[in-house]
């Protein structure tokens, strides 16, 4: 499936990878000669740090590869505001606890929940896609409770 980002999204995972790629793989290279300038890799705690953080380094790379190599960066422009789309702010009546809530959707990768970004494959985010201003949408959530909300409004 499709990883759907904007323009913005893109690029600081671009930027990340090429940060990674080039100055990270430099000091992982310089801390894995220094901890074998230290002899005995059987028993070097140092040597085998470096090596567990070449191999999360590398891990991130292939994640961010992949990641990139699959998304579709949305054209906020031509987005229309008819119907939640990925890339669209949905200002929201939360029915259980009587306030007001606004989530911006957005792919995967950039989702922060703190800062009222979700991902467009998150349980609240796949029951609002495709539903309009007006419409009550049900959320089962992972933990089995069930919430409701209204949509009060889209925009971008």
């Amino acid at each position: 499936m499709a990883n759907e980002m904007t323009q913005e999204g893109y690029e600081i995972l671009r930027r990340e990878l090429e940060e990674l790629k080039t100055t990270g793989r430099d000091e992982i290279a310089a801390r894995i000669k220094e901890a074998r300038s230290f002899g005995d890799l059987s028993e070097n705690a140092e040597y085998d740090e470096a090596m567990n953080a070449q191999a999360i380094m590398e891990s991130r790379i292939s994640k961010l590869e992949a990641e990139l190599k699959d998304a579709v960066v949305l054209d906020e422009s031509d987005i229309s505001t008819d119907i939640v789309k990925t890339g669209l702010k949905v200002m929201l009546y939360d029915v259980d606890f009587d306030e007001q809530v606004e989530y911006k959707i957005l792919g995967k990768s950039q989702s922060d929940p703190d800062a009222g970004i979700i991902s467009d494959q998150s349980p609240v985010g796949k029951a609002l896609l495709g539903r309009s201003i007006g419409e009550t949408v049900s959320v089962a959530l992972p933990n089995g409770a069930t919430i409701e909300y209204k949509i009060l409004g889209i925009s971008k």
